[in-house]
């Protein structure tokens, strides 16, 4: 890939896919290909047939997805499974028919087994059963990643994976029903410091987590684009595990509240312990380089400015 490379980046307006931009902007790769939604429906075929056919694509980043937290994947199970399954068919078939060189796929380290041997390699995928609470949307993962595969295999096409811990950064979703760890206890935490109410959380706090800023992720993406090239998908993660409850405390602190507050145990927790292997990316030279206090800090910064 270089620099006058045609480059589509599916999902550019969501957390990832607009990280991928900014850092390919950086990187003066400018030969950007975008589309909303309103412009281009990915769960709709032949309207991806018609985008590909004619801006004659040459590395696909695949970020867009339909996601959500443990309330959106409750909710709407349906739509979780059928909607990125489409969407990971519609442009991975269409990047092999119209002659893509090569295309990223984002999967997600919840399609990992609940009870995976920590830290998990990319090796436990498929071994065991999965967290009911986000299962549709991991399996539709795990079928992305089987399809690069199987396209790799069948038609030797240069089509990988990766597999990102949690994320969180400028852009993300502040939706109470859709947004995921870090987005949700900023907005609750705010919400709580300029109203008159206490704050509380969902489950224990218990439950082990990484988080990685999206930047970090899209410069992990961009080493893989231009340095990896296996069947195995790839881990991406901060290295740094979080007891929720501890995260919940810098984050309290960032946003400054001080008010009353807990865990409602009576809601699940999810997987209880998730943190990845990511030697993989190590041995590529990748390391994030955006600590969490300052991370928290740029999200904060992000939410108050959709506020307004």
């Amino acid at each position: 890939m270089n620099r006058e490379s045609k480059i589509f980046v599916a999902g550019h307006r969501g957390l990832v896919g607009s990280a991928l931009v900014r850092t390919l902007l950086a990187e003066g790769f400018e030969n950007l290909v975008t589309a909303t939604h309103r412009d281009l429906d990915l769960t709709d075929d032949l309207a991806v047939r018609w985008f590909f056919s004619v801006h004659k694509i040459e590395y696909v980043f695949l970020a867009a997805a339909k996601v959500g937290g443990i309330v959106g994947n409750a909710t709407y199970p349906v739509e979780f499974l059928t909607e990125n399954l489409r969407i990971q068919d519609n442009v991975i078939s269409n990047a092999k028919a119209y002659g893509v060189k090569k295309l990223l796929f984002l999967g997600s380290a919840c399609a990992y087994p609940k009870h995976a041997k920590n830290p998990i390699t990319e090796d436990s995928l498929l071994t065991g059963p999965l967290e009911p609470s986000n299962a549709p949307y991991a399996l539709a993962k795990i079928a992305g990643v089987t399809l690069c595969q199987a396209y790799r295999k069948e038609y030797g096409c240069d089509f990988i994976s990766a597999m990102p811990t949690n994320l969180y950064g400028v852009g993300d979703s502040y939706d109470l029903q859709n947004s995921h760890v870090i987005p949700g206890m900023i907005r609750r935490f705010h919400e709580a410091k300029v109203g008159t109410g206490g704050c509380w959380l969902w489950g224990t706090g218990n439950p082990v987590r990484e988080f990685l800023f999206s930047d970090d992720l899209a410069e992990a993406c961009l080493v893989l684009m231009q340095s990896y090239s296996d069947e195995s998908p790839v881990n991406i993660s901060s290295g740094e595990p979080w007891r929720l409850e501890d995260l919940a405390h810098q984050i309290k602190e960032v946003v400054g509240f001080y008010g009353a507050g807990g865990w409602d145990t009576t809601k699940p927790d999810g997987t209880p312990d998730r943190r990845l292997d990511t030697s993989k990316m190590a041995a590529l030279g990748w390391k994030p380089r955006v600590a969490l206090r300052d991370g928290l800090k740029l999200a904060y910064q992000d939410f108050l400015c959709q506020q307004h």
